[in-house]
């Protein structure tokens, strides 16, 4: 079956045929996750001193090895691929943190030893069951959208409404629009909102639940919960569209396959006939 890749490449010579065959083996995918998850323990151990002092230079060497190993790896899809490389994006997101690891970590670039840490985000290109995640998740960006308006909306009148009626008896938690839009924000996240904030609220305001327990209802229980629907509608989406694109693969190469019976059936009738 020909895959996304091979489309946007042009035939390979002999060396770069064998080359990419070696690249897109399930053996050589397996050997690039283990060296992601091995250098992301490694740079997990590096913030133990402990450990650092212990087997420090182990740890380095093994850091250096893996930046080796994905330098490479580079290095050959850009051989096989040539331009086709750049047209895939999760290859330039695999290129951009691994040339990140190159730049020198003196004083100026000392932020990149802590950036390190993102080349564990690699697993997310080799692994496509991530892929498909993240997939989904671009494809849920415009609805996602429209729901963080729906939400913002939200937060700003209720907050507009909680500093008119109890910005005066609790002017810590609701004294102006900004305290009051992150204390709202922590009754959404349901986090100590009822012994911590509408409790002493209604010690003073009786008649404080009817605000608060709809503002939970529609935050909590409607609004966030269309987060996760758009999601895994997105998703859902993404996944039919993938299984539609490989069955449309099969169907060509089905009837490529009859048109080539079809043609040694009719070769076998001429040459058995008069």
């Amino acid at each position: 079956m020909i895959s996304a890749q091979d489309s946007l490449t042009p035939p390979a010579s002999g060396l770069r045929d064998r080359v990419r065959g070696w690249l897109e083996s399930a053996l050589f995918e397996r050997f690039i996750i283990a060296v992601i998850v091995i250098n992301a323990i490694g740079l997990g151990l590096e913030t133990s001193p402990d450990v650092m002092a212990a087997i420090g230079p182990v740890v380095e060497q093994l850091d250096r090895i893996a930046i080796t190993i994905f330098v490479i790896e580079i290095a050959l899809k850009l051989f096989v691929y040539r331009l086709g490389f750049f047209r895939n994006g999760w290859n330039v997101f695999d290129l951009a943190i691994v040339s990140a690891a190159l730049i020198p970590a003196g004083e100026q670039f000392s932020v990149l030893r802590a950036l390190r840490i993102l080349r564990a985000l690699r697993l997310v290109s080799v692994v496509p069951s991530m892929r498909k995640v993240i997939a989904g998740l671009f494809r849920a960006i415009p609805s996602i959208g429209t729901v963080i308006i729906m939400l913002l909306l939200l937060f700003y009148i209720s907050a507009v409404m909680a500093t008119k009626l109890f910005g005066a008896a609790f002017p810590e938690w609701f004294g102006s629009l900004g305290a009051s839009l992150y204390s709202l924000f922590q009754i959404m996240t349901l986090e100590s909102w009822s012994m911590g904030i509408v409790r002493p609220v209604m010690e003073e305001y009786p008649y404080a639940w009817v605000f608060f327990v709809p503002f939970i209802l529609l935050t909590s229980f409607i609004v966030l919960n269309l987060f996760i629907g758009v999601i895994v509608n997105a998703m859902s989406e993404a996944t039919e569209g993938e299984a539609h694109d490989e069955r449309e693969m099969i169907l060509i190469e089905l009837r490529g396959l009859r048109d080539e019976v079809k043609a040694l059936r009719e070769q076998g009738e001429q040459r058995a006939g008069p």
